[in-house]
């Protein structure tokens, strides 16, 4: 039965580029998804997929109901695009000033189409339900929030997603058991000192040269206030104060962000870089403001979904490599479904050298390997195919033989 789902995704190969193709070239920013929108609820009328549309915002949810009753299993890909220009020289080029899909997330769109395709066409030999969840504003909009509070996992048994990941090559599967992605935090230090001449540093309070020894302070909390065996990255990426070269500057605004896994670590991170500002700009005679922004969780794999989906892909899918690797420190917020049900993330290799898709994401020449789809949706196939095929029939077994 799986064989014949997969033969039927293949032949909807063309159709899935096409659909990809199309977004790439039409992008739209988180929460201002409505062509996007428009196209999906389109084509899940049109393959016969109630629906369920606005849902948090631009969100929309397919439902296949299964012949016979079961678990209800979510599949979920994201839709939204990032304010980043296009420079990749190809026929699909982003047709949006400064907007492009430089994540992926048209290639998860278009598969999941597919995919709900597929199943919608044997749904009678679903003993069990399939959610299909369409999500906006991924990439800091808040969508997983808004759509979980609009109830998109009401009835769920348990959620899975893909991310097709370009640093990976085509025909590769990777996991992570446990955490796979950290926590992405962001934070803003406003150093408030008091401005004067170059020439008179003793009647200022220099703003930089407090910026200078707290940059330092801050990378201490790494390496010597947070366990070695934990993980924890603290990153100032943006720094601007003064505009002369001959004054000093009364204020410096520092920018960055903290990636932890464990909630504890970033709980002490957070607390030992408020010890720390407090401290320096206190002995400089200094003012300050900080804003520490929390982000999405970590994504954390359920110990059994992911078993499932290891066992389940090896054993069904020989013409892709499946293995298991260390987590990444990406952000992804596909952790608030995994903090309400269990399941797991999981990410398609879809790097080609050959085809210019070696960018990483969020790259402006970012791109992918179309045939990466094509795994990645088997791959949800698959375990659809052993929540409601084969487990049902387990659970069958002994009344068929007691007939």
């Amino acid at each position: 039965m799986l064989n014949n789902w997969k033969v039927q995704l293949e032949e909807m190969y063309d159709k899935m580029v096409e659909w990809r193709r199309y977004l790439h070239q039409y992008p739209e920013l988180s929460n201002q998804e409505y062509k996007t929108s428009k196209l999906i609820t389109s084509l899940l009328s049109e393959y016969g997929i109630e629906r369920k549309v606005n849902v948090g915002g631009m969100g929309i949810i397919g439902y296949i109901k299964g012949a016979q009753p079961g678990k209800t299993i979510a599949l979920r890909a994201d839709f939204d695009a990032l304010p980043i220009q296009d420079e990749k020289d190809v026929p699909y080029k982003s047709k949006v000033d400064g907007v492009m899909h430089a994540c992926g997330h048209d290639g998860h769109t278009a598969t999941l189409l597919a995919v709900g395709k597929v199943l919608q066409e044997n749904r009678d030999d679903l003993a069990g339900n399939v959610v299909l969840l369409f999500q906006h504003a991924e990439e800091g909009g808040g969508g997983a929030r808004k759509m979980i509070a609009d109830n998109c996992l009401e009835g769920v048994d348990a959620i899975f997603a893909n991310h097709l990941w370009s640093l990976i090559p085509t025909g590769t599967i990777s996991y992570t058991k446990g955490y796979t992605t950290a926590a992405g935090d962001g934070f803003q230090i406003k150093i408030k000192g008091k401005g004067g001449h170059g020439s008179s540093p003793h009647d200022t309070i220099d703003s930089i040269a407090v910026a200078g020894q707290l940059i330092n302070q801050l990378q201490y909390i790494v390496s010597r206030r947070v366990n070695p065996q934990k993980t924890a990255v603290v990153t100032i990426g943006s720094i601007h104060a003064g505009d002369a070269s001959n004054v000093i500057a009364d204020s410096a605004i520092l920018k960055g962000t903290v990636r932890t896994y464990e909630k504890e670590v970033q709980q002490l991170v957070e607390e030992a870089m408020n010890d720390a500002i407090k401290g320096i700009c206190l002995s400089s005679k200094a003012d300050y403001e900080f804003d520490y922004f929390h982000g999405v969780p970590g994504v954390y794999n359920h110990p059994n979904e992911t078993e499932i989906f290891a066992r389940s892909t090896k054993d069904t899918l020989p013409e892709v490599n499946v293995e298991e690797v260390p987590a990444l420190l990406v952000s992804e917020d596909f952790a608030n479904y995994l903090e309400e049900k269990p399941g797991m993330l999981f990410f398609t290799g879809a790097g080609n050298e050959d085809l210019g898709a070696a960018y990483p994401h969020h790259h402006p020449k970012f791109d992918f390997d179309e045939r990466a789809m094509l795994n990645a949706g088997k791959a949800m196939l698959s375990i659809i195919h052993y929540y409601l095929v084969e487990k049902a029939l387990e659970v069958m077994a002994p009344y068929n033989a007691v007939k």
